[in-house]
């Protein structure tokens, strides 16, 4: 029997309504510059919110309110394992002009935009459940 090893993560799609729609930050990955949503491993000392709100900040300048309850979570390769990532909304208060990774690009996309750009499709999925989701 093959027990599995997860490397345990945060991340959060950040969001604001722009005239009644909502809308999708997304910011480029690292190296190959897709269009992820910022994540990172879980902090001992955070909760996987707060870990993903930090996240949020460093990979993107994006500052908000992460919201309790997760909307999903999905699971990709990295590092020799697998990582599996609880995914939160952040509403978006603000962005920062200056922030710690701020060689990554981000871009505001309608939710099917969104969708369209990301290569995961479990956390495709997760995007099709956010509008329900929203306070």
């Amino acid at each position: 029997m093959m027990i599995e090893t997860y490397i345990e993560q945060s991340g959060v799609i950040p969001y604001r309504l722009e005239q009644g729609k909502i809308e999708i930050l997304l910011v480029s990955s690292r190296k190959s510059k897709r269009w992820v949503i910022p994540k990172g491993i879980v902090e001992p000392d955070l909760t996987p919110q707060d870990s993903a709100a930090k996240e949020a900040l460093e990979e993107g300048g994006i500052l908000g309110e992460v919201l309790p309850e997760s909307v999903g979570t999905y699971t990709y390769e990295k590092w020799g394992g697998v990582c599996r990532v609880v995914v939160f909304l952040l509403k978006v208060t603000s962005l920062e002009a200056n922030w710690l990774e701020n060689y990554r690009e981000r871009q505001w996309f309608s939710l099917p935009e969104a969708r369209k750009r990301l290569d995961e499709a479990e956390l495709k999925n997760i995007l099709l459940k956010v509008g329900d989701r929203l306070p």
